[in-house]
């Protein structure tokens, strides 16, 4: 059976169980035992993988980084902060749909795990009155964190390719702009078409004069301190994000006087059980794909096959980024093999490769982002992916006519 039967088989089986909404813990449980099984790993292998599962400092990490989010939301939302901070959004952006999209881009700008936890109850606050899916929630939370991974210098994404590839950084950027640009701009075309066109007025009504106004956005602007700290920790100290979580979680127990009943109440709702088989889920998926040779085999398939090196471009970041669900998997894994084939790096290559490989980080059903997403707006996968289908072709579209452009030139 060959390496592309087998990995596809497994992507199968995956969507088709998100799609019957089993806990994605659980599916990806499943996934690596059809791994365990379609590769034939004998018993120390997957000891192994289980090993390096539960004691991967990334593990580690991301269950700590996820569950202090639960903590902090939950904080946040009991005590009417968040309500405060869509409140300011609404002063501060006349549009709704500025409103909407203002948390996913902000908090998109920290490449941090879990991030988009962080975003969906702001964007679930900001829509709320509106009627819009679950689905069209969870796109927009989604959507509009990522325009950044294509351009930001703060993802290790983009700085590895940089670095591989021995392309300038400004460089990439530039020829990667338009893919962030349209990455907004379909953002809008397949979602929001229900929310209203005009201007929003601030939260006392149309009579309340400037002064009040400002002292009234200067009062809910307090509510995004907390965030604030955890962004500035993270950005400007390099604090690890579960570490930062807890610089602002303290504080607010003090703050609001949490009694020791309370505080466990809250830290049993952000370690709950359901977050913890979700992250080792997703783990042992990621370290069986490595250690099976899954990744490594399927590039193996293409160069056996004798494919002509524009497909191999597409195809193969796009499916190393759609199994990791990481940027840095897809750049770590392929390029430095895209280089070596095609006798050198080039800015169309490149571009084209990383355009064609977070296409498939978007697309990939263990992208913590989109899992996160999903589960808190119990949202269905298909529908989330109807928007998000379309709205990778085009970039894909766009990054081919980029590639012919800068081919030419």
């Amino acid at each position: 059976m060959s390496e592309l039967i087998k990995i596809s088989l497994v992507l199968f089986l995956v969507l088709v169980l998100l799609r019957k909404k089993l806990n994605i813990g659980y599916v990806m449980l499943i996934g690596s035992l059809a791994l365990f099984v379609l590769y034939g790993m004998d018993a120390a292998s997957i000891l192994v993988a289980i090993k390096r599962t539960a004691l991967s400092s990334i593990t580690i990490k991301l269950l700590l980084a996820l569950s202090l989010i639960r903590v902090l939301e939950l904080i946040l939302r009991e005590k009417n902060i968040l309500s405060a901070m869509t409140s300011a959004a609404k002063i501060m952006f006349k549009k709704r749909k500025a409103v909407i999209i203002s948390m996913p881009m902000l908090i998109g700008m920290l490449p941090s795990l879990g991030g988009a936890y962080f975003s969906a109850p702001m964007v679930k606050e900001a829509t709320s009155g509106i009627s819009m899916s679950q689905e069209e929630k969870a796109f927009i939370n989604y959507w509009f964190r990522h325009p950044w991974e294509y351009i930001l210098p703060l993802y290790p994404g983009i700085l590895l390719a940089s670095a591989v590839s021995n392309i300038p950084l400004y460089s990439l950027i530039k020829a990667n702009m338009v893919y962030a640009v349209l990455l907004l701009a379909t953002g809008f075309l397949f979602a929001m078409r229900g929310v209203e066109k005009d201007s929003q007025k601030g939260t006392s009504g149309q009579d309340t004069d400037k002064k009040n106004l400002r002292r009234i956005l200067k009062k809910e602007l307090a509510s995004f301190l907390p965030i604030a700290a955890v962004l500035s920790l993270v950005v400007f100290l390099h604090m690890e994000l579960h570490y930062a979580l807890l610089t602002a979680i303290v504080p607010l127990f003090v703050l609001y006087r949490y009694r020791p009943v309370e505080i466990l109440r809250v830290i049993r709702h952000g370690f709950a059980l359901e977050v913890i088989i979700m992250i080792l889920g997703i783990m042992l998926f990621k370290e069986t794909m490595e250690i099976s040779g899954a990744v490594r085999n399927l590039s193996g398939f293409f160069l056996q096959q004798k494919i002509p090196l524009l497909p191999i471009i597409c195809i193969l970041p796009f499916m190393t980024g759609m199994l990791t669900g990481l940027t840095v998997g897809f750049v770590g894994s392929t390029f430095p093999l895209l280089i070596s084939m095609s006798g050198g790096a080039s800015l169309a290559d490149i571009s084209l490769a990383f355009a064609a490989g977070f296409i498939g980080v978007l697309l990939s059903p263990v992208h913590l982002c989109l899992v996160l997403t999903k589960e808190y707006f119990k949202a269905d996968m298909w529908g989330i992916y109807k928007k998000t289908l379309p709205a990778c072709a085009i970039i894909f579209i766009a990054a081919l006519v980029e590639y012919a452009i800068l081919h030419r030139g």
